[in-house]
């Protein structure tokens, strides 16, 4: 993939001027691709999303992660653009995504860029690409400095319980890796108190705190069917010389 953004706009004009205003304010050279698409076979569409390296020099928090949809009309020779920016790369993902873009087309970063760091990662930034109009971006913040971190504080249109929710992404300076955690709060005061705390866990999702406690009984079953497979001799028989002695799991590291 291309690190360097090229809208592919040659011979061609704003269609209107929110359009015009969306191209001036990029400028190629602080842009840095982390994935994108653009339709075949005559290009008409575009969707990008960019790391904004100017943003680091303005106002401190502000989103660094910019999401960019280019439509070009040929026979008139315009286009038009629309552009968000975003704290980080699923929301950014999940915004293209409402407006047109196949989800699996702009799903993968560049491999030379920062990792997940686990699966928990992987699965909540698919959560959030793939959610639709589900979350209402109340928030977000980003720093540049150690820690290095980026959150986007939500209202959860699907949630039952505690419907705010913070998005917690942290990175790692010394390897290209990060983490991206999901908590759940009652209102927003609750999750801002948090975030200048931070003296306790980020409150787990209630709905994720049933999924483990499901996979601990479902383990636990598991363990209990397995225990009860292994024949059992009754009190005071005797076990016949031919009998072949009952093999028992071995516990232990696995060579």
């Amino acid at each position: 993939m291309n690190t360097e953004l090229d809208f592919r706009l040659d011979d061609l004009v704003p269609a209107d001027a929110d359009s015009e205003y969306a191209e001036q304010q990029f400028w190629s050279g602080d842009l840095t691709v982390l994935t994108e698409y653009h339709t075949t076979p005559h290009g008409s569409h575009s969707y990008v999303v960019a790391h904004d390296g100017s943003v680091t020099w303005g106002v401190p928090g502000e989103p660094q992660v910019a999401a960019i949809k280019v439509a070009r009309d040929l026979s008139l020779s315009t286009f038009t653009m629309e552009t968000a920016y975003h704290a980080t790369i699923p929301f950014a993902q999940n915004w293209l995504i409402k407006r047109g873009c196949p989800p699996d087309q702009i799903a993968e970063v560049g491999a030379e860029f920062s990792t997940p760091a686990d699966d928990l990662t992987v699965r909540i930034e698919a959560q959030i690409r793939e959610s639709g109009a589900r979350y209402e971006v109340i928030e977000s913040h980003t720093s540049d400095y150690d820690p290095c971190e980026a959150w986007t504080l939500t209202r959860d249109g699907e949630a039952v319980q505690a419907p705010i929710r913070l998005f917690l992404e942290e990175g790692n300076s010394y390897i290209p890796t990060y983490t991206l955690r999901e908590g759940a709060f009652i209102d927003e005061e609750a999750a801002l108190r948090w975030l200048d705390d931070r003296s306790t866990p980020l409150p787990q999702p209630p709905e994720r705190l049933g999924e483990a406690a499901s996979l601990r009984t479902r383990a636990a079953l598991a363990r209990s069917v397995g225990s009860s497979e292994i024949p059992r001799t009754a009190s005071g028989a005797h076990q016949s010389a031919t009998t072949a002695p009952v093999q028992r799991p071995v516990q232990g590291r696995p060579l």
